[in-house]
């Protein structure tokens, strides 16, 4: 499977979300602009001595991206789906896309793929989950609908 950040702003989301990948084996795919630097020692250090085993591919931007990867099935996460993470079909070439910490995705994006956006369900009053935490519930449900492929 495929983990998509877009345009990330925070180092350590952005390193437990190459932990997660690593622990999993997804690939992370980090579209730019990026609020960090990837050679940020703070980066390294959230995803510990994990951060080389991630299989790291990095996109100048959304079009260069999709462009790349022009097939496939795309799923996207926002506080603002209707269907839960639950109800999607998740299959291991599945492209998991999330957005920006302070944002989320763009509301173009979301419109043009409404039939594919799901949401993490949340308490009252809570705007939303951290990214990373996000990252790890979506990834974990998807790999327990395929039965844990190659995980012990």
């Amino acid at each position: 499977m495929h983990v998509v950040l877009v345009e990330p702003e925070i180092h350590y989301n952005t390193g437990n979300v190459g932990r997660t990948c690593a622990a999993t084996g997804c690939v992370l795919h980090l579209i730019e602009p990026l609020g960090f630097s990837l050679e940020d020692r703070y980066l390294r250090r959230a995803g510990l001595d994990y951060w080389l085993q991630v299989m790291l591919r990095v996109h100048p931007s959304w079009p260069a991206f999709r462009a790349e990867h022009a097939t496939g099935t795309f799923r996207f996460f926002t506080t603002r789906a209707e269907r839960r993470h639950t109800q999607a079909s998740y299959g291991p070439d599945d492209y998991l896309v999330f957005g920006r910490e302070s944002t989320g995705l763009p509301q173009e994006l979301l419109e043009r793929h409404r039939d594919e956006t799901f949401r993490i369900p949340m308490g009252p009053g809570v705007r939303s989950l951290n990214l990373s935490n996000a990252v790890a519930v979506v990834v974990y449900e998807a790999l327990r609908q395929q039965g844990f492929p190659g995980l012990a």
